[in-house]
């Protein structure tokens, strides 16, 4: 769910009219008031081109996912579990790991030496990737039996089968994570962000095109994956940033392999947690067939969310977080921690609150058959409703641990990471047999909320935590939120039942829109600068 870095002494600015907050309107501090400085971009373009880009993502996403869903429990069961492989190995050692660990090391060397270290990491990490594809095709049987319980709903030899057919997508997409983070640290966002975009529009015509087999479900999937990557090339090429990957040395490189080592600790943790998940989803005497196909679809829809108004603006403010760091100006630092924060916090609240009390709708849109799966829509669900609540804890941890990496203060936010995920696994081993499938996002929403104030602690002993700014705001922002989750459910109430895509889009129109709207006006009247921003936008 989302991925996861001593300045002078001084107070911390809490009040908000300390400069203009960072809205949608993307009003960002006062360095960035005029016009940016050559070779820095404006942090309003910046975040919504990600944003931009992450919708067209998710909202794509979403049409792969449905088409996926038409496919039968069997063949779509053992899907999931071999695309798990790849993706936990994927997440230990490209995407979360690769952006956090060398954006500030890249940031900080010399312009003539970033190209350099640019060969060496890549290198090393082209060779790692294809040793660990290797064992993985090798090793399958035994990482399938790994993920499946021991009374699995779970083909295992189809499940065996596909994960030998796309541990391929292993390299591609840690070669993609290499190009989006060469892109990324030079605040070029365009092509990296619409680079998903790319994944699952060729994997859609994949999926359309080719027959309804496991073989060329597999192959459809490493089609997305090369899509993904041949899409950023042009981009490197024409910013001179294609590196040339190589098995050199480098001084830097042990930097960032430092700072990648504690967070593909911190992964590892939680790709603990995952395969503790798999485990019980897959388990035959807990849930029936379809439930682990309900979780893809939460899962899903929450990324959607999460990627669009939480992740979006982190990833898009991280260089800039890293700037600040590497220029010691820890007060602009501080005041973009806070707009952050808020502005994440002032998205999440509603979308959470609407989530919760129209999951199921939700749900529906997976759905393009009358006649859908039952047990798959009721898992996903309950598992939707109980993520929901975890998107606002989630949004500062998501914001928190970046001030962390950008300061390369990587052991802390390890430790924090580590144990919150550890916690993770102790609630669902407490929730989910007590509560059902409803218990896992009850979990994460608990680990969530207590990662959120240790992280704040420790922020504040190093640079002064703008506290006031943000518990003024979260004063305001929840019970709206809380008072447009219960006029949606409010107005859901007459609406036709969900399950089928028709009701579910006329239920989110319809009862989100009046959630929304509710939401929209309570932050008018009572003046939130981020209000002002949306306002300002809609009038241009």
């Amino acid at each position: 769910m989302g991925r996861v870095t001593v300045p002078r002494p001084g107070p911390p600015s809490d009040s908000p009219e300390r400069s203009s907050p960072l809205t949608l309107d993307m009003d960002f501090p006062a360095v960035d008031s005029g016009p940016p400085p050559a070779g820095r971009r404006s942090l309003r373009a910046n975040t919504l081109i990600v944003m931009a880009g992450t919708l067209g993502s998710r909202l794509s996403g979403i049409v792969r996912q449905q088409i996926i869903n038409l496919f039968g429990n069997t063949l779509l069961e053992a899907f999931l579990v071999a695309v798990r492989i790849p993706s936990l190995l994927r997440e230990l050692l490209a995407e979360g790991a690769l952006v956090n660990s060398f954006i500030p090391v890249y940031k900080s060397l010399p312009v003539a030496e970033r190209h350099s270290l640019a060969s060496a990491f890549s290198g090393v990490l082209i060779a790692v990737n294809l040793l660990l594809m290797a064992l993985g095709i090798l090793a399958a049987p035994w990482l399938v039996d790994l993920l499946l319980a021991g009374h699995s709903n779970v083909d295992r030899g189809l499940a065996v089968y596909m994960t030998q057919l796309v541990m391929p997508f292993l390299m591609l997409i840690s070669l993609s994570s290499v190009a989006m983070g060469l892109l990324n640290a030079d605040e070029h966002f365009r092509e990296s962000s619409f680079a998903p975009v790319a994944f699952n529009i060729a994997s859609i015509a994949a999926l359309l095109l080719l027959p309804d087999t496991a073989t060329w479900l597999g192959f459809g999937w490493l089609v997305g994956g090369v899509a993904q990557l041949l899409v950023q090339l042009p981009a490197l090429r024409r910013f001179g940033l294609l590196p040339t990957p190589a098995l050199v040395r480098h001084p830097a490189l042990g930097r960032v392999l430092r700072q990648m080592a504690p967070f593909t600790l911190t992964a590892g943790a939680r790709q603990i947690l995952n395969v503790y998940v798999q485990r019980l989803l897959t388990n035959a005497q807990m849930f029936p067939q379809g439930t682990q196909g309900g979780y893809s679809n939460a899962e899903a829809l929450f990324t959607m969310v999460n990627g669009l108004f939480v992740v979006s603006p982190a990833l898009a403010l991280f260089p800039r977080f890293s700037q600040y760091a590497a220029e010691e100006n820890w007060p602009e630092f501080r005041t973009l921690t806070g707009q952050a924060i808020r502005t994440t916090t002032f998205l999440a609240a509603p979308m959470s609150a609407l989530l919760v009390a129209l999951a199921p709708y939700a749900v529906s849109m997976m759905n393009l058959r009358a006649n859908y799966d039952v047990p798959r829509f009721h898992a996903g669900a309950q598992i939707l409703t109980g993520w929901a609540l975890a998107l606002v804890p989630w949004a500062v941890v998501t914001i928190l641990l970046r001030t962390f990496y950008a300061r390369e203060r990587t052991r802390i936010a390890v430790m924090v990471s580590a144990v919150g995920f550890v916690l993770e696994v102790l609630l669902y081993r407490l929730l989910v047999p007590w509560l059902g499938l409803i218990g896992f996002g009850l979990s994460t929403t608990v680990s969530g909320l207590l990662m959120a104030i240790t992280l704040a602690w420790l922020y504040q002993l190093k640079l002064g935590f703008p506290t006031r700014t943000v518990g003024t705001h979260l004063a305001k922002v929840l019970p709206l939120a809380v008072l447009a989750g219960l006029v949606a459910w409010f107005v859901s109430r007459p609406l036709p039942t969900p399950g089928f895509i028709v009701p579910g889009v006329l239920g989110l129109a319809v009862a989100g829109g009046a959630g929304l709207s509710v939401y929209l006006v309570g932050a008018a009247v009572l003046r939130m600068p981020e209000m002002g921003g949306v306002l300002r936008r809609l009038r241009r």
